[in-house]
């Protein structure tokens, strides 16, 4: 039997832990259709879908229109959950060693059924027990943190192309060494290098620990931006902000919240919602049972990809220091006109026969890149609360001489510490672009 609270001194005695942990977890996630879930109900007159208590979320209507994508205008389902979240991870020193407790969790939207996750991971639904479960396990640490020392806290947007104005505060908390943490089935301490290790490893470490590490004030290396050298970059912070300021300005987006019956080009099936011509995602059900959470047992809609997608920073070196090529991006659910995201975001299977101008830049210089130019490949999960296997595929390439360093309004080229910088604050850099900012805190160890 593994103990509860455990460090391991090799990477592989945890996976060996986190297989045992596979194994013996319990858990059934079926799918049913939308009008059959136990507690949800579609809105007689909107068609929308909502929970009996009024809380957790609504599945409603969007509609958009911005000049600021490849299609000007168009409507979609959102998930509206106007709460904002804790997630979590507490940080404490073992011997010298900086570790981070994660816990595996269950989730019904993971392929693989557990990933590491956040010490805390929960909504506010959730930590104030409107479902009447078990109260969330360290969310003391996060609430009322005295003699804690604080790392990191922020308002962090979610998914802008799946949520309507979705934060969640990401917060990073240091123990004392003196305070012992009391020890709960299914967490474990690890540290940075072996985090690391698990983040060139598919679907293991999941989106919101991820979201949450980036703003970890680690420091970079200064080939890759180190803080203090805020300004030693291809553009100064003062320059970015002046382009990210330019790019809001026009207040080009126009967004309203629609009746989900209203949504153009979309049909519910009565089993799920569904684009007609199979793109984007569909609107599913699932009922789940799961030992290990603070409910055993709830039915919910979830939101299921129609494919893989791929999220992707072009980078290169300028005047000796690695860059990426940052992308001012709006999403339907975006809080802000913008937010500064990778080089490429999107599902390509969405784009498939459609004309070269309806197609995202660089979309195909990143697909079509030799392999010697990849400088980091990996598949990862997105939110498996909300999310039914949504899996995007995560790579850092070296841009060719075909990508100039003036790369057009929308795009600008900075280094990874400048936009480490930039994430201390809400509403700048959205959820892609963190996960994959701190995919690149390990691109050093691949990149001498």
């Amino acid at each position: 039997m593994f103990p509860t609270v455990f460090r391991f001194r090799q990477t592989s005695e945890f996976l060996d832990w986190f297989a045992e942990r596979n194994r013996t977890h319990r858990h059934r996630v079926t799918p049913v259709p939308l009008d059959a879930l136990d507690g949800w109900a579609s809105d007689p007159e909107t068609g929308n879908l909502r929970h009996r208590t009024g809380k957790f979320f609504t599945v409603e209507g969007v509609e958009i229109t911005t000049g600021r994508r490849e299609t000007r205008s168009w409507t979609q389902p959102i998930i509206v959950q106007p709460e904002a979240g804790i997630l979590g991870i507490l940080v404490k020193d073992f011997d010298g060693v900086r570790h981070f407790l994660l816990q595996a969790k269950m989730e019904p939207g993971n392929i693989n059924v557990l990933q590491m996750s956040p010490t805390v991971q929960a909504t506010r639904s959730n930590f104030t027990r409107v479902h009447q479960g078990g109260a969330v396990p360290y969310l003391e640490y996060f609430l009322a943190p005295p003699r804690r020392r604080v790392l990191f806290d922020a308002l962090q947007s979610e998914q802008g192309s799946w949520f309507h104005s979705k934060r969640n505060r990401n917060m990073i908390v240091e123990l004392p060494p003196d305070e012992d943490v009391p020890p709960r089935e299914g967490f474990c301490w690890l540290t940075l290098e072996q985090i690391g290790d698990l983040l060139a490893l598919d679907n293991v470490v999941n989106m919101d620990t991820r979201t949450v590490l980036s703003g970890l004030p680690e420091p970079w290396p200064d080939d890759l931006g180190a803080p203090g050298a805020e300004d030693r970059g291809l553009h100064s912070m003062t320059e970015l902000l002046s382009w990210f300021t330019d790019v809001k300005a026009p207040q080009d987006l126009h967004r309203r919240r629609i009746p989900l019956a209203e949504v153009k080009g979309w049909t519910h099936t009565g089993d799920r919602f569904v684009h007609e011509e199979g793109r984007y995602f569909s609107v599913i059900g699932v009922d789940v049972e799961a030992d290990g959470r603070e409910v055993a047992r709830w039915s919910q809609p979830m939101l299921a990809p129609a494919g893989r997608g791929v999220i992707a920073f072009l980078t290169r070196r300028i005047d000796g220091r690695r860059h990426v090529l940052v992308n001012a991006r709006t999403e339907a659910g975006s809080r802000d006109i913008a937010e500064m995201a990778p080089t490429v975001q999107c599902c390509p299977a969405n784009y498939d026969g459609r004309p070269e101008e309806k197609r995202p830049r660089f979309l195909d210089t990143v697909l079509s890149a030799d392999p010697s130019r990849i400088l980091f490949d990996v598949v990862h999960s997105e939110e498996g609360g909300r999310f039914h296997h949504a899996e995007n595929r995560y790579l850092v390439v070296e841009a060719d001489d075909g990508v100039p360093l003036d790369a057009g309004e929308d795009h600008i080229w900075m280094t990874p510490g400048q936009l480490g910088s930039l994430l201390r604050y809400s509403n700048h850099v959205n959820v892609e672009a963190r996960n994959l900012l701190t995919c690149l805190r390990f691109l050093r160890q691949r990149d001498r």
